[in-house]
């Protein structure tokens, strides 16, 4: 095996590049896994521009679907060899935020166990999934086997954007029969339209602003799709449930204006489920609050890791509930993955999800 591989650095804001970098050594609990797919998630889209703060030198990037290349000491019941991914959030289920149902919010061995965000350890605290090799820390509890008859472009989505969209709609709390609006139809959004159908919801109504996305949504499980460029969406949404409102809405873009449409539409007791990644502080309108007594919850989500999440979800593909396949619209080699990035981060040719071919 090399000394050296490829891999994907922040550099500076507005700047990642494919640089040399050490493949990383195994520890005991560890598993170094040979990138085969990765991708480009919004998240790292903040990190390129400077909104998201990392350390210089790090390799972005947290959705890894490849094959065991050497397991630690500890690590029982893989081989080297073996199809895996690993989920973005890669918790080490040891901590009091882990044993207390928060393992997004893994504060490892500090004191009080429980740090925001730290359970998302690829490509925000440690190396990440854009390279060739990737070092999976905690690895009994993250490897998760990709089972037979599936092949990487199924499961891309599982680490990350599949995850997370269903937590959004696994904290909405949907219930069948209910009456949901997405708002935001990118690839987190489209996950929480599909997350809202296999939940039994009983009408589904998807807003954003590209045709492209509009007509994935409705593959995706929407009834009703929305362009907001064309309608009130607010206002449409309340004419479509009779001034009732709906159970639930899922924000899944992480700005002031869908966050307040997805308040405005829900009836009164309705849940807001936020799933957008903000750049900014929110304001919260004291009439579509109801100043405090409409008796809404606003809850927010990240993603929940390990490989039991895993598993489940890769099963939902494989018993064919879900194909996520089509939200692959481009391709692309390691080596050109800066160009990857411009054509995702600037949104350009229908681009939903970028396939990144490391090996």
């Amino acid at each position: 095996m090399p000394d050296m591989m490829k891999a994907a650095i922040f550099v500076e804001p507005g700047r990642i590049e494919i640089d040399d970098k050490p493949i990383p050594a195994v520890g005991p609990n560890d598993a170094l896994v040979r990138v085969t797919t990765t991708t480009i998630c919004g998240t790292d889209v903040h990190i390129l521009k400077g909104e998201y703060p990392v350390e210089k030198g790090l390799t972005i990037g947290h959705e890894p679907v490849g094959v065991i290349e050497k397991l630690g000491a500890n690590v029982q019941g893989y081989r080297e060899g073996q199809r895996v991914i690993a989920g973005a959030i890669c918790p080490s289920f040891t901590s009091y935020a882990c044993q207390d149902g928060c393992s997004a919010q893994d504060g490892g061995h500090h004191s009080h166990g429980y740090k925001p965000m730290g359970g998302w350890r690829f490509g925000n605290t440690i190396d990440g999934a854009q390279a060739e090799y990737l070092l999976v820390p905690d690895a009994q509890a993250n490897l998760s086997p990709v089972p037979d008859g599936l092949t990487d472009e199924q499961v891309l989505m599982c680490p990350d954007i599949m995850s997370t969209g269903f937590a959004g709609a696994e904290a909405a709390g949907i219930k069948i029969g209910d009456t949901v609006a997405i708002f935001a139809q990118g690839p987190i959004g489209l996950c929480a339209t599909a997350g809202a159908r296999l939940r039994g919801a009983g009408l589904i109504i998807a807003v954003d602003g590209v045709d492209e996305r509009l007509e994935m949504a409705r593959q995706m499980g929407a009834d009703i799709t929305l362009d907001f460029r064309k309608v009130d969406v607010v206002s449409e949404i309340l004419k479509l449930t009779g001034g009732r409102g709906v159970d639930a809405s899922i924000e899944a873009l992480g700005l002031q204006s869908t966050f307040e449409a997805a308040l405005r539409v829900l009836k009164p007791g309705g849940t807001l489920s936020s799933l957008g990644v903000y750049s900014g502080d929110l304001t919260i309108p004291l009439d579509a609050f109801c100043a405090g007594l409409g008796d809404h919850k606003i809850v927010t989500s990240l993603c929940p890791g390990g490989k039991e999440r895993m598993r489940r979800l890769m099963q939902v593909i494989e018993t064919g509930r879900i194909d996520l396949g089509p939200m692959v619209t481009h391709r692309y080699p390691l080596e050109q993955i800066t160009d990857a990035y411009d054509l995702f981060s600037h949104q350009r040719d229908g681009v939903l999800k970028v396939a990144i071919q490391a090996g």
